[in-house]
């Protein structure tokens, strides 16, 4: 005899409201592993559905669908917002090469952006806001170019602008927001860097293991040569106000039970320069999750957490020991819907950035590739820092033009290279750079 387990908490709300309003229809821009990480996991849960995935190449789209146990007949091409409206109320998934068929289709609630591309999450999400829909930034890198824009567009427009729970910043931002709840003293806060870090990394070298893995090379490319970290530690400071120490970050080779002896101040015994910063560690042990170092404000309390064998003080590691990256994505969607409220926002004004570095010699004339490929990486710095050295943020550099030699290892600036005045992203981030300037002078005059 089965006993059939009882809805709790969430899974108990989102059973609720579909049996009230339907279930929740997620459109999905990007089929590609995060994306169809997003499809598998939605076809497993109750109350929420992917109406319809936007993809340049339809047929990742509907292998998605295949591998998520859906009928082939599931999947329809749609070319209109009309056409993806009768595939949803036909129970099936729509298939789209135009995002703004997506976003514009009245049976769509949230749309969801994995492309892992700047101008195209830009593009999608002001589409999607544009026309009533949450969004959820499943893509880092525009979320850290122009994220608080996105954020002010959505409360314009009365819907939510929302980082995905499943990734490090989500993640670590529930373990630093529990421990400002009890009170405690926010020392650092990161992750666990999941792969080897080689700064020189190039697709080619990784090929075999991104097809062993099925990963697109660029993309784990993108792990490997330390942006992807770099990127989301930036997401971490700007949605919370702390800061990188030194830029680049430590980085220090930290095991899980070394972390918080570590990642504390000189004063407590570790390498930072003061306390509220971001960072990571390559040390084993700690990746694939995030943490949180905090230093009680009282005698008792710490003598409670020695007794209770957190560490060894005086400060201690507050540990998630996973994060679920995409899987844990719908449920970010779901909580904008029913509960109209985001997992994690960017701030009102930045204190950090995520510029690019040349990995090779570039050379005047050169057009530059996407984040993961040859021609630069993520370096993350004070966004003061980065003002003053005039720096290119990485979500800007892809089509750049080189206007001057460039060291491996230099900066990219706005005085050595060109950005793609035509892409969204850099408009929008050029009107927010003046409205900072302007914001500095002001406190200055």
């Amino acid at each position: 005899m089965t006993h059939e387990l009882a809805r709790l908490g969430q899974a108990a709300e989102l059973a609720a409201y579909a049996e009230a309003r339907g279930p929740i229809t997620i459109g999905l821009a990007g089929a590609g592993q995060m994306g169809t990480d997003i499809v598998v996991q939605v076809a497993l849960m109750t109350g929420v559905r992917i109406g319809a995935i936007c993809e340049r190449m339809p047929q990742n789209a509907v292998d998605a669908v295949l591998m998520a146990g859906h009928d082939r007949a599931a999947a329809v091409s749609a070319d209109t917002a009309a056409a993806v409206d009768r595939a949803i109320e036909a129970g099936a998934i729509a298939i789209t090469g135009d995002y703004r068929a997506m976003c514009e289709s009245g049976r769509i609630d949230v749309v969801i952006d994995a492309t892992g591309n700047p101008n195209a999450g830009t593009e999608v999400a002001l589409a999607a806001m544009a026309h009533g829909k949450h969004v959820v930034m499943l893509n880092v890198e525009a979320d850290i170019t122009i994220g608080r824009f996105l954020k002010a567009e959505a409360r314009k427009a009365g819907v939510v602008y929302t980082g995905a729970a499943g990734d490090e910043p989500a993640a670590a931002l529930e373990v630093i927001a529990f421990a400002q709840s009890l009170g405690f003293e926010i020392v650092a806060a990161g992750k666990g860097k999941n792969n080897p870090l080689n700064f020189a990394a190039v697709p080619a070298d990784y090929a075999e293991e991104a097809a062993r893995r099925n990963m697109n090379a660029r993309m784990l490319v993108e792990f490997v040569d330390g942006t992807k970290t770099m990127v989301e530690m930036v997401a971490i400071a700007n949605a919370t106000g702390l800061v990188p120490d030194v830029p680049g970050m430590h980085g220090p080779a930290a095991t899980r039970e070394e972390l918080a002896q570590v990642l504390c101040t000189r004063e407590d015994g570790g390498v930072l320069s003061r306390s509220g910063v971001v960072d990571y560690t390559i040390g084993k042990g700690v990746a694939p999750g995030v943490f949180c170092i905090v230093k009680p404000r009282h005698p008792r309390v710490l003598e409670r957490m020695i007794d209770l064998k957190v560490g060894p003080g005086p400060c201690f590691s507050i540990f998630r020991p996973y994060h679920l990256t995409s899987l844990e994505t719908p449920l970010s969607a779901v909580r904008a819907v029913i509960h109209r409220r985001p997992d994690m926002e960017p701030l009102d004004r930045p204190v950090a950035e995520c510029a690019a570095l040349a990995k090779r010699d570039l050379a005047p004339g050169e057009t530059l590739g996407k984040i993961g490929e040859i021609d630069y990486r993520g370096f993350s710095m004070t966004w003061s820092d980065a003002r003053e050295a005039n720096a290119v943020p990485i979500g800007l550099a892809e089509r750049a033009k080189v206007l001057k030699p460039v060291k491996a290892g230099e900066r990219l600036t706005y005085d050595n290279c060109a950005v793609d005045e035509d892409l969204a992203v850099t408009r929008i981030r050029r009107r927010l750079d003046q409205q900072d300037a302007q914001f500095v002078e002001g406190l200055m005059a």
